[in-house]
């Protein structure tokens, strides 16, 4: 079906509603690579009118990818809740943008219609969204979820403390781990990139963590980042994984290139649960994501990058998960050019996961051949805080050395925090400040030189 709409003398015709979306979406490098952004500001202009006035239903009879050849589309057609879809079914993409931002759409409303909501919708109305409307938006959504810390509540922000270290070195592991935990920093989850992927090599990382948590009764979770196919091989061998992770993308042909799809997906989800490690919750996956994928992958099918990763979204969904976070600025400027794009970008992301249900946190980062530096990513950081956002990064000095990228500190943490009154997991908190390192406000406590995180812990490296 075509759209078109004439502005000030000239027509403009978008031959489907793949590519009105893909022209309406704000300009990025990506999109630009892909020969599938508009062509002027007014040619996205033009585009945004026509699509606010789409009606939603749309969405589910105008298929961006087809059902036959993609079973992430099916998956989103197949699983597409009618019930919780009825109460905003007579919306346009433009009456949906307003309802968001109107008192009308409460937590428990917007909790109640994400079943009903698909990834093309959330995209669609996100293009339309100014950044603050973006913030307003998601800052209404709750996402809560469980495996030995809570995740989501309303007035708390967790952190991933990341560890990693170039050669797997239990000694830099460890030491960055306990410094991470001296600056409260680690109740979503302490997570390692492994520099290698062998069974043996991520057996003895998560080993070194399930013993460090044990030891120290830490109410949080570990995952070592390695493929869902290793992390099922591992548990079949009774080694104690926590949380069981996976890279996804938004269609089936990107998910393929990370050699996945969603049977092994459930049959990792499967393996996770089977373990029963969670004292609190059985949420077992974490998922990682990041606009581009699809393209890098050449898998992308003509939609445009953004649409694309809220379709990993849906890929998430239906496995429960604890954590999902978009690496927003990893992939590198082919694909988010500068700051300005890797800010909008993770507003985008946050909004669209949250209004799906999902528990979305964000890798704020960039690479060094990016148009963006620091204070790209304190502004980020600053209006994902107050967008509500489940959890950030917290690595060493700021700088993976592993990865080499540039993330967020253990200190940047600390600074939302005390701006924006946010708090750690109930159960993390509760525990620093057993452990002698928060108070009972939350701020972080001088570690005395004999604390046990500083002894005890060197006894847990190998002889």
């Amino acid at each position: 079906m075509a759209y078109k709409v004439s502005l000030g003398g000239q027509t403009w015709v978008f031959a489907d509603l793949k590519e009105l979306m893909a022209k309406a979406t704000p300009l990025r490098s990506g999109d630009l690579l892909a020969g599938i952004a508009a062509g002027s500001a007014q040619e996205a202009a033009a585009a945004r009118i026509v699509l606010a006035d789409v009606p939603l239903r749309s969405f589910l009879t105008e298929l961006l990818i087809p059902y036959e050849t993609d079973e992430v589309t099916r998956l989103i057609v197949d699983s597409h809740d009618e019930a919780a879809f009825r109460p905003i079914a007579h919306f346009t993409v433009g009456d949906f943008r307003d309802w968001l931002l109107s008192d009308e759409a409460t937590s428990q409303r917007l909790a109640a219609i994400a079943p009903g909501l698909t990834p093309e919708m959330a995209a669609a109305v996100s293009k339309l969204m100014r950044n603050q409307d973006l913030i307003l938006a998601a800052s209404k959504v709750r996402v809560t979820t469980r495996f030995r810390s809570t995740i989501g509540l309303s007035g708390t922000m967790a952190t991933r403390l990341q560890p990693n270290h170039p050669t797997d070195d239990p000694r830099g592991v460890l030491a960055s781990t306990l410094e991470g935990l001296s600056y409260g920093c680690g109740d979503a989850v302490i997570g390692i990139n492994p520099a290698s992927d062998s069974p043996k090599a991520v057996a003895d990382l998560v080993r070194l963590l399930d013993e460090l948590i044990a030891r120290f009764d830490i109410p949080t979770q570990s995952c070592v980042l390695t493929h869902a196919t290793t992390s099922i091989e591992l548990i079949e061998r009774k080694v104690p994984v926590d949380l069981v992770f996976q890279s996804v993308a938004g269609t089936q042909a990107a998910n393929a290139s990370f050699g996945v799809s969603l049977a092994i997906l459930k049959e990792a989800h499967d393996a996770g649960l089977s373990m029963k490690r969670g004292t609190i919750g059985e949420n077992v996956m974490y998922f990682e994501t990041g606009q581009g994928s699809c393209l890098s992958a050449n898998a992308h099918h003509g939609v445009d990058q953004q649409t694309c990763e809220a379709r990993a979204y849906a890929v998430c969904r239906p496995f429960k998960p604890l954590l999902v976070n978009t690496v927003v600025g990893f992939i590198g400027p082919e694909y988010l050019y500068d700051g300005k794009q890797i800010i909008r970008a993770g507003l985008e992301d946050h909004f669209c996961g949250k209004l799906l249900g999902v528990p979305l946190g964000c890798d704020i980062c960039y690479t060094n051949h990016a148009e963006a530096d620091q204070d790209d990513m304190d502004t980020l950081l600053t209006l994902l805080g107050t967008a509500g956002v489940s959890f950030v990064m917290a690595v060493p000095g700021a700088d993976d050395i592993m990865l080499n990228y540039q993330s967020t500190s253990f200190h940047d943490q600390l600074y939302v925090r005390e701006v924006l009154k946010l708090r750690r997991a109930p159960e993390f908190a509760e525990w620093l400040e057993r452990m002698d390192l928060c108070d009972e406000t939350g701020r972080l406590k001088p570690v005395k030189s004999n604390h046990p995180l500083q002894f005890d812990a060197m006894r847990l490296l190998p002889a």
